[in-house]
């Protein structure tokens, strides 16, 4: 209301009085980025209380979702990123690693496709339950299917959010960085349903950011994640 400057129910407005309206959307977007809402627009503590369960973005949690084949650089990039998202301090980090999670969390699982869907679907829960509690998960699995992607993908978004990074290093380029001759066991048969040799990887076809490693160092990999965060409203400039 105009001429009272504040917020009335409808059924008050008085004859010859001006109603002033914000659509849905730029309340959204004023919700979003953190920018003010006029006394005028609804109540204060309805306001107040929306943006506790709606902080902006620069307040979200958000996962940092790696995917690419095994030798590709995810975990190097990831270690990297993680490093500059402690020097820019705020908030939790946690590094969900392909290996250490198969490790501590699917110590019992194998390589088939269900048993690398489960892993996968662990990885993404525990990044969801970090994106909610207002915390960064970097997470650098193989991840090569896209259906799982996807529900991860499903999975976190709501909370906060979700940027998959496609390290699309080529297969020869991964084979020949190889040092535990893991591709080489593979195409010898020794090791079965190897990512890239006896089982597929589906490579994601919308992804936030490609990277090849191949002409990208791992720092500059980070910088450019970060930009990428930064343009998306998830962190601000202080890098």
């Amino acid at each position: 209301m105009r001429e009272r400057a504040q917020f009335l129910p409808a059924s008050e407005v008085q004859v010859g009085e001006t109603v002033l309206r914000i659509s849905g959307a730029e309340f959204r977007r004023r919700l979003q980025e953190g920018l003010e809402i006029p006394d005028w627009f609804s109540c204060p503590a309805v306001v107040a209380e929306l943006r506790r369960t709606h902080p902006p973005r620069h307040r979200q949690g958000f996962a940092v979702f790696f995917t690419g084949l095994s030798g590709s650089g995810k975990s190097t990039i990831a270690n990297a990123l993680r490093v500059k998202f402690l020097e820019l301090g705020g908030r939790a980090v946690t590094l969900l690693d392909g290996d250490i999670v198969r490790k501590h969390l699917s110590s019992e699982l194998g390589f088939s496709r269900e048993h690398r869907n489960l892993n996968i679907l662990r990885i993404g829960y525990v990044a969801s339950e970090i994106t909610k509690n207002g915390g960064i998960a970097i997470c650098a699995p193989i991840a090569p299917y896209a259906a799982t992607r996807r529900q991860v993908r499903e999975m976190i978004a709501p909370l906060g959010g979700f940027i998959e990074v496609h390290v699309a290093t080529p297969l020869e380029t991964c084979e020949a960085r190889d040092r535990k001759g893991l591709y080489a066991k593979a195409r010898a048969g020794i090791l079965k349903e190897f990512t890239g040799i006896s089982d597929p990887y589906e490579a994601p076809e919308h992804p936030e950011l490609v990277i090849d490693t191949r002409d990208c160092a791992a720092g500059e990999a980070a910088q450019r994640i970060l930009l990428k965060l930064e343009s998306l409203g998830f962190i601000r400039g202080r890098f």
